[in-house]
C-alpha cells in the first residue's frame, strides 16, 4: 500500500496519496553523488513530511542496469531524479562536447563558474531540447587523471599504445588519438570487468572515481594530468516534476543550489582521501611539472582549433 498523508481540502480533511519520489545513481550510498541525494530527499521530507515518499537506489549496476541506463530510466520516470556524466550524452546533444575539450577550465573555480553560469544555462536548454529531463542543476565529477597498469606516464609518449576505456565522447577519443593512446569506448561495468581481467591496460578518471570502482588495486601507476574537467548533471523525469503543485516544485529547487555546494565540497574533500588510499596500495603518483603539462596540452591544441568551427565564439564567450 502506498503512503497516504491527511490533506486539508476546503475546510475539510481526506487523505491522498503521498508523492513519490525516486532518486538513483550508479556508486555506493558512500559517494559524494549518492550523499548529494541523500541531502536533497532529507530536506524534502523535513519540508513536506507525509507528502512525500523518497526511496533510493544508490546503485543500478547492482541490479544488472549499465550505468549508462540511467538516462531512459529516468527519461521514462522510473527514476524521477538522477545523475550522470554529461558526457554520456553528448552524442545526443552535441553542444555537451564542447565541455570535453581537453584542458577547457583552468582549475575548479573556473569550471564551477561556466556550470553555474551562462554555458550551463545554454547546455541546460540544449539537453532539454534533445531529452525528457528537467535539468536541475550540475553536480561536480571533477578532473580526470589517467591511471594504468604498464608504466608511470610522464610525456605524452609514454602513452604510446595503450588501450584506454573512454566514455561515449568523441572529443574525449580524440583526445587520446592525438596522444598516442588507442581509445576504447565502454560502459563503466564493461571497463571494471576489463581492469579487473588486465585485458585493459589504462582508464581515466577523478582520483575518487578510480578508488570507488577499486581500479587502484589492478593498477599500479597513476598521472594527475587533469586533462578533462566533467560535470554529473541532476536530471529529473519532466512530466513528474511538472505535475508536482507549485510549493514541491519550487521546494526542490531551492535546495539544488546547496545540494550542488554541498556535493562539490565532499568532492574535494574525497580526492584527498583518495588519494592517501592510492598511495597506501602502494602505487606511484606522477605528478607532471609544468613543462610536461605544456606537452600534453600542445599535443591536442588542434581540438580546440577546431572547437571553434564546430561552436563558434559564442561558448568560448561563455567561459
Amino acid at each position: 500500500m502506498r503512503p497516504r498523508w491527511l490533506e486539508n481540502v476546503g475546510g475539510r480533511q481526506q487523505v491522498s496519496e503521498a508523492i513519490q519520489i525516486r532518486m538513483g545513481g550508479y556508486g555506493p550510498p558512500t559517494t559524494t553523488h549518492s550523499r548529494a541525494l541523500k541531502f536533497i530527499g532529507d530536506r524534502l521530507e523535513a519540508q513536506f513530511g507525509d507528502r512525500v515518499d523518497v526511496k533510493y537506489i544508490w546503485n543500478i549496476m547492482d541490479f544488472g542496469y549499465r550505468s549508462s541506463d540511467i538516462m531512459w530510466l529516468t527519461e521514462c520516470g522510473i527514476l524521477t531524479l538522477s545523475y550522470q556524466s554529461t558526457s554520456y550524452l553528448s552524442k545526443q546533444v552535441p553542444e555537451l562536447g564542447f565541455v570535453d575539450l581537453p584542458f577547457l577550465f583552468p582549475d575548479l573555480d573556473a569550471a564551477r563558474a561556466a556550470y553555474d553560469g551562462a554555458l550551463g544555462k545554454h547546455l541546460t536548454g540544449c539537453i532539454e531540447a534533445k531529452y525528457n529531463f528537467r535539468v536541475l542543476g550540475y553536480f561536480e565529477n571533477g578532473f580526470r587523471h589517467i591511471s594504468n597498469r604498464l608504466r608511470p606516464i610522464h610525456t605524452p609518449e609514454d602513452l604510446a599504445g595503450m588501450r584506454v576505456r573512454m566514455l561515449f565522447s568523441d572529443i574525449h577519443a580524440r583526445t587520446f588519438e592525438l596522444l598516442g593512446a588507442e581509445p576504447l569506448q565502454m560502459d563503466l561495468t564493461e571497463a571494471i570487468e576489463m581492469v579487473k581481467a588486465g585485458t585493459l591496460d589504462a582508464q581515466e578518471n577523478p582520483l575518487a572515481n578510480t578508488v570507488t570502482y577499486g581500479v587502484h588495486k589492478y593498477h599500479p601507476y597513476h598521472t594527475l594530468s587533469g586533462h578533462f574537467y566533467l560535470s554529473r548533471g541532476i536530471w529529473s523525469h519532466r512530466d513528474t516534476i511538472d505535475a508536482w503543485p507549485d510549493d514541491l516544485r519550487s521546494g526542490l529547487a531551492a535546495i539544488i543550489p546547496d545540494a550542488v555546494a554541498y556535493q562539490r565540497g565532499l568532492a574535494v574533500e574525497e580526492e584527498d582521501v583518495a588519494r592517501k588510499t592510492i598511495e597506501d596500495e602502494g602505487c606511484e603518483i606522477v605528478e607532471l611539472t609544468a613543462d610536461a603539462q605544456a606537452a600534453f596540452a600542445a599535443k591536442v591544441a588542434p581540438l580546440r582549433e577546431a572547437a571553434y568551427g564546430i561552436f563558434g565564439d559564442a561558448m568560448f564567450e561563455m567561459l
